[in-house]
């Protein structure tokens, strides 16, 4: 069974692309968030504020883009962004407004 995963693209106000990701990301479905980074043209935004669960499965795919991409993470996500060293060489958001 796979886990429910949803990706939603989109552009931010200043024209961004973004991509908006809601559920869990692990190995059962990384292909289809590698295929919607790799078919967003440009620097992207990642919206992780809904994701409730990333493995190392998802990590594997977000240092693979790291170059272009800009995450937006929440809370429970952002501890394992910086563990990971992922915030070191991407950009990281928090998902509270007031932070960024």
């Amino acid at each position: 069974m796979t886990t429910p995963l949803t990706l939603t693209p989109g552009v931010r106000p200043d024209g961004a692309a973004l991509l908006t990701a809601a559920g869990e990301i692990d190995m059962s479905n990384t292909d289809a968030l590698e295929a919607a980074l790799e078919s967003t043209p440009g620097p992207v935004v990642l919206d992780l504020t809904s994701v409730e669960y990333l493995d190392s499965a998802g990590l594997s795919v977000l240092f693979a883009h790291a170059d272009h991409i800009t995450l937006i993470a929440n809370p429970l996500l952002t501890p394992v962004l910086t563990i990971s060293g992922l915030a070191d060489i991407a950009t990281v958001h928090d998902s509270d407004p007031a932070a960024r």
